[in-house]
Order: structure tokens, then C-alpha cells, then sequence
């Protein structure tokens, strides 16, 4: 489908959102529905730029074109992994009591930040006010999505006092050292150093905690597997692969298919069987429930598999940079 893009001429021309057609709509919802102050609303959408860089961005290719090989080489690097280490060594109490609270492994919560942010170093340059509207009030095709994120924003701000045009963000408002969208940041930032702000932004013990969260709440299965490589038959049926992110048949299954994991796994596990175009041919994986539950943060069996794989090779570094102290 077309990505509708207002040019740059007709964005600047229209600087100020309480023009727009949505508008009244807008922050009559936001009085009503949500007790705010009219003028306040009316001087955010009034101080809210437009911006093309964030439509162009919106309008790139998914990543559904981009091999899997390419994919890991964007975020699997050497500089990745040990900064990934330095993360690590600087918020042990953190990441081992979230370990403990929530049954999310370390390694795997410094491997979401790691391919989010490089762990804080890049958080996103846009002010989240100016992606959230422009995407809201100038990309038709999903605008209800985007003014929902920009209603959920404006609540976020004045839960947590935050000034609303400090915060930056991706092109599409996604926040903070693990980039959560308005949305999730109210379901799911919590405050984990005891300040009484939930603030994934600047503060990483707070996101680290957020992202454990995150996985707790969505299912994560403390000590079970994530996904393995899978052994082939001859000729097997290539209509059982990439059939869905979520888990819909099990091990036992998949084996009588001609698919089967490279390590022993109870039969009855539920698991999906996937082919990625790797750098040196196809690759074969079999996801388990683990894996799914990363897609619930990017609906993406590449970046799920990104992840996990810096996770580990960041976990293995871990383990040996304390063998040799």
C-alpha cells in the first residue's frame, strides 16, 4: 500500500495543529475523557512541529525485504557485545534483582536494551510530541493509532511530571533505553530504584526493571528454552515454516514433520519452525514460547532472534570477563 506523504511545502505551511481537522476532536476528548485543561492542550498541539523526516521515515520499506543475514549484521557486532559487558558490570544489582523479581534472565534484558538503544546510547532524536502528531494529525493510514499514542503521551507526562516537550524519542515516539511507545510505557514502566518516578528515560535501573517487566507480563517462562536450531529431514514440506510468530504446534509434531531440534526438548512444548535467509544459505530454528513472548516487544522473528543471539554472546563474555578476575 502507498504511504500517503504531505510534501514539505503544505507541512510548514500548516505549523500550528489546532488547525487541523482532527483537532477539536482531539482535545475535546482530552477535557472530557481525561480531565485536562483545554488551553493546555490547545498550546501542545499549537507547539508541536510537523515533521517530513518522520514521514519519509514511515514510508521505508518494512524490514520484511531486509535478509536475516544483513538484519544480524546491524546488530550483532563485536562493539555491541562488550559494550553490552561494560552494561552489565555497571548495573549488576539491578539486572540481578530484576533476575529475581521477575524471572527474566539478565543477559536477555541487556540484550533487548543492546538492540534498542546500544544501551542508552541512542534513544532517539525526534521530541516525542512532534513524532506522535505529525503521525497522528499528516499519516492517514494510521492516524487512530498514533493520536491514541499521542493521548496515551500527554497522560504519561502528567503521571510521571514530566515536561512534555523534553522527551525524545524514535520517529514513531518510541521512548527511553528500551523504547517503549507511550502505550506500553504507562502498562509497563515501573519505578525500580524507589524515587517514586517510573522513569525509563534517563534513569537505567528504572528501564531495567521495565523490561523484565515487560516480559514478565507478557508470559516469560523463567528457565525455558528460547529457541534451537533444527535438524531436516529430507524433502520436507516447506509450507511448515514461517507459518505464524506464535507457537501453534509442538515439538512432537514438528518432528513428525521431518523438523527436529538440535537439543532434547519435551514433545509436548508448543513451537513454531522458521527458515531465515542467512548469509551463508537458509537457516532452520525452531521458537518456543520464550521466543514468542520477545516478538511481543517487535513483532518480529528477526529481531527476536537478533536479540536473543546478542544476549547470549553477551551472556558467554559476561561469564568469562569474571572467570579471569
Amino acid at each position: 500500500m502507498a504511504v500517503v506523504v504531505l510534501g514539505l511545502a503544505a507541512l510548514t505551511a500548516r505549523a500550528d495543529y489546532t488547525q487541523h481537522d482532527l483537532s477539536s476532536e482531539f482535545v475535546d476528548k482530552m477535557v472530557s475523557e481525561h480531565g485536562f485543561d483545554r488551553q493546555w492542550v490547545t498550546n501542545i498541539l499549537q507547539q508541536a512541529e510537523p515533521k517530513q523526516s518522520i514521514l519519509d521515515a514511515m514510508s521505508r520499506p518494512a524490514e520484511s525485504v531486509m535478509t536475516w543475514g544483513r538484519y544480524r549484521r546491524i546488530f550483532i557486532q563485536e562493539s555491541r557485545i562488550q559494550q553490552g559487558v561494560e552494561f552489565w558490570q555497571e548495573y549488576r544489582e539491578a539486572l540481578n534483582r530484576a533476575e529475581e523479581k521477575f524471572g527474566v534472565p539478565a543477559e536477555m534484558i541487556v540484550g533487548i536494551i543492546g538492540v534498542e538503544t546500544r544501551y542508552g546510547r541512542n534513544k532517539g532524536s525526534y521530541r516525542v510530541v512532534d513524532a506522535l502528531a505529525t503521525l497522528g494529525f499528516d499519516f492517514p493510514r494510521r492516524s487512530k493509532f498514533f493520536l491514541g499514542q499521542l493521548e496515551e503521551y500527554l497522560l504519561m507526562v502528567r503521571e510521571q511530571q514530566f515536561d512534555p516537550f523534553s522527551l525524545k524519542g524514535s520517529y514513531a515516539g518510541a521512548m527511553g533505553y528500551g523504547q517503549f511507545i507511550p502505550s506500553s510505557y504507562r502498562a509497563y514502566a515501573i519505578d525500580f530504584d524507589g524515587d517514586g518516578q517510573a522513569d525509563i528515560v534517563n534513569n537505567p535501573v528504572d528501564a531495567i526493571g521495565s523490561v523484565a517487566n515487560y516480559f514478565a507480563r507478557h508470559g516469560w517462562q523463567p528457565g525455558g528454552p528460547v529457541t534451537t536450531k533444527a535438524v531436516l529431514a529430507e524433502n520436507v514440506d516447506d509450507s511448515l515454516f514461517n507459518t505464524g510468530l506464535k507457537p501453534r504446534t509442538t515439538v512432537a509434531k514438528l518432528a513428525k514433520g521431518g523438523i527436529k531440534p538440535s537439543e532434547d526438548l519435551p514433545g509436548k512444548l508448543k513451537a513454531t519452525a522458521m527458515k531465515l535467509d542467512g548469509d551463508d544459505g537458509d537457516e532452520y530454528w525452531i521458537g518456543l514460547k520464550n521466543f514468542y513472548v520477545i516478538t511481543r516487544y517487535n513483532h518480529s522473528a528477526m529481531y527476536a532472534m537478533a536479540a536473543h543471539q546478542l544476549s547470549q554472546l553477551v551472556g558467554q563474555r559476561m561469564r568469562e570477563t569474571v572467570a579471569a578476575q
